[in-house]
C-alpha cells in the first residue's frame, strides 16, 4: 500500500479509535477521503482492529451510500420510484446511457467524469420525473432536457 494511502488510514484510526471502532464511521471516512472503499483498506482495518474483514464487508454491502468501485467526478442519480417511472425515468436513463457511451444503468463512463446511478425515490414527486446532478435538483425532465442539464458538466 502507497505510504500516502498508509497516512490517510493512520489518520482514519486514529480519529475513530476512541469511539470504540463504529464501523460506520471508519467506512464513511475511507470513502471520503478515498473516493470509494478499497480492498486493501478494509484488508488494513481488519488486521488493525481485529474486526473481521466481512464485517466491514456487510455494513459496505448492505447501505447503499457506499461503494466498492470508483465513481465518476459528477453523479447522475435517476430517481426510480412508481411516479418517475410512470413519467418517465426509464426513458432518462436510456438517454443518459446513450449520450455517455454506457452499457449499463449503473455505470461509471471510462473517462471518470460521470457515473449514472438509479435510486428507488428522492422524496420529490411534485417535481416527477427528477434527476439530482451532485447535489443539484433537476425535476420535471425529459431525456432531451436532462441532455442539455448535462453540458456545463462536462
Amino acid at each position: 500500500m502507497i505510504d500516502q494511502v498508509e497516512e490517510i488510514l493512520e489518520s482514519i484510526y486514529s480519529k475513530n479509535s476512541s469511539g470504540g471502532d463504529n464501523i460506520i464511521a471508519i467506512l464513511q471516512d475511507i470513502q471520503n477521503e478515498l473516493g470509494y472503499i478499497q480492498e486493501d483498506a478494509v484488508d488494513w482495518f481488519a488486521r488493525r482492529t481485529g474486526i473481521p474483514a466481512s464485517r466491514f464487508y456487510g455494513v459496505v454491502t448492505f447501505y447503499s451510500q457506499f461503494h466498492l468501485t470508483p465513481r465518476g467526478k459528477n453523479i447522475v442519480t435517476v430517481c426510480s420510484g412508481t411516479v418517475c417511472h410512470v413519467k418517465g425515468a426509464p426513458r432518462i436513463v436510456s438517454r443518459l446511457q446513450q449520450d455517455l457511451h454506457l452499457k449499463d444503468d449503473n455505470g461509471t463512463t471510462k473517462d471518470m467524469q460521470f457515473t449514472v446511478e438509479n435510486v428507488n425515490c428522492v422524496g420529490a414527486c411534485s417535481i416527477a420525473p427528477v434527476v439530482l446532478v451532485n447535489e443539484k435538483v433537476f425535476g420535471k425532465q425529459t431525456p432531451e432536457k436532462m441532455i442539455r442539464n448535462l453540458k456545463p458538466y462536462k
